[in-house]
């Protein structure tokens, strides 16, 4: 049967952008090039930093493809994830996916140990391992505690940001990846509180305890608690002016307010205000550390 003329079949490119996870690998760079900011280099140097959002983009977006490859079966049996090109089908070599994403991950490594220095391409390799053999292939199906240790892959590019800026894990910079790692449950746990029958369908234990919706809103709580001692120490560890860090300790507050509803109710409101928050909170720091260190590097002086 024909398909219906008004009936919307989303054009190849699409498809092949949706493979890349632009939005997850927009965030990894964005983090990256915080990472870069936070190490002070003695000035800003736009070719390395253009050479670490390019190796570091085309790492995560090769880790996505082969997320796509792995999780295809998943995919399909959630109303979220079931039309993606893999699980809908409409990308039919699954083979040809991995192979173009392999290429990706292992260009992006090498070249940024070649181009940027070692530990910047170990830093990526690090993110990219994580996100697909260790989240992915070992713990996603097997364990609660799948998104808690796959969060280091976040945590990563601030670590690539650094060794590309300074050649070192600066203090600062380690901050900012704890920081990252603490982010990343509540953020996805909230999510998971929305989607909780999809990942039940396919019996993936995405949630602290996916029978207690409650308890899981508790522990997304606790959680989001955590990112203020981790806010606390990174404006301790960081140089900021006092209005870069006020902002910082702001935007943590502003997001854990979002999220205390959930120790009382666990439904589908609050939990979306949570999931909706977690985002703007880590884009707020971002924003607020690369705006200070940028001024601080051109010598206008910091926030």
């Amino acid at each position: 049967m024909a398909n219906a003329p008004n009936a919307e079949v989303p054009a190849p490119w699409r498809d092949v952008v949706t493979l890349t996870k632009p939005g997850i690998t927009a965030l990894i760079v964005l983090v990256a090039v915080a990472g870069y900011f936070l190490a002070l280099p003695a000035h800003i140097d736009l070719a390395r930093l253009g050479l670490l959002a390019l190796t570091g983009g085309l790492a995560s977006a090769g880790s996505a493809m082969l997320n796509h490859v792995l999780d295809r079966d998943v995919d399909g049996g959630m109303k979220r994830t079931r039309d993606r090109p893999l699980a809908g089908s409409r990308i039919k070599s699954s083979r040809g996916v991995m192979a173009v994403g392999i290429g990706l991950v292992a260009f992006g490594v090498g070249a940024a140990s070649i181009w940027l220095n070692p530990l910047t391409g170990l830093s990526i390799a690090l993110g990219a391992l994580t996100y697909v053999v260790v989240y992915t292939v070992v713990l996603k199906r097997r364990t609660n505690w799948n998104i808690v240790i796959g969060g280091f892959a976040g945590s990563a590019p601030a670590l690539a940001g650094g060794a590309a800026a300074t050649g070192s894990w600066t203090a600062p910079v380690l901050a900012f990846a704890l920081l990252v790692f603490l982010w990343t449950p509540p953020h996805f746990w909230s999510l998971a509180l929305l989607l909780r029958e999809d990942y039940r369908r396919v019996g993936l234990p995405m949630l602290p305890r996916m029978d207690d919706p409650s308890y899981s809103g508790r522990v997304v709580v606790v959680s989001a608690l955590l990112l203020v001692p981790a806010s606390v120490l990174l404006v301790l560890v960081a140089p900021f002016a006092w209005p870069a860090a006020l902002l910082v300790l702001v935007a943590v507050a502003l997001y854990v307010a979002l999220a205390l509803p959930l120790w009382r109710r666990v439904d589908r409101p609050v939990a979306l205000r949570a999931f909706i928050g977690s985002g703007p909170y880590l884009l707020a720091v971002i924003t607020v550390l690369v705006v200070n260190f940028w001024l601080h590097a051109l010598g206008v002086g910091p926030l």
